[in-house]
C-alpha cells in the first residue's frame, strides 16, 4: 500500500517537472520531455550497445605505438 502511495505521488510530481523542464527547454536543442522521463517508478529500456569492448582494445590496445592521427 505505501509504494502504491509513491507512485501516486510520483505520478503527479513527475508531470509538474515535466511541465516546468518543458516550459524551460530550448526548442532548437532539446526534445520534449514527458513525465515518464522523471518519475523513478517507470520502467526504462535498457540501453543496448552498438559496439563491444573488442572494438575498443582493437583501436587503443592494439593499434601501432608509433602512430597518431
Amino acid at each position: 500500500m505505501a509504494e502504491e502511495r509513491q507512485r501516486d505521488q510520483w505520478s503527479h510530481t513527475s508531470l509538474v517537472l515535466a511541465v516546468l523542464a518543458n516550459i524551460h527547454r530550448d526548442p532548437k536543442r532539446a526534445g520534449r520531455y514527458t513525465a515518464d522521463d522523471f518519475n523513478p517508478f517507470t520502467a526504462r529500456k535498457p540501453v543496448t550497445m552498438k559496439a563491444g569492448v573488442g572494438i575498443l582494445k582493437q583501436v587503443f590496445v592494439d593499434s601501432p605505438k608509433g602512430s597518431t592521427k
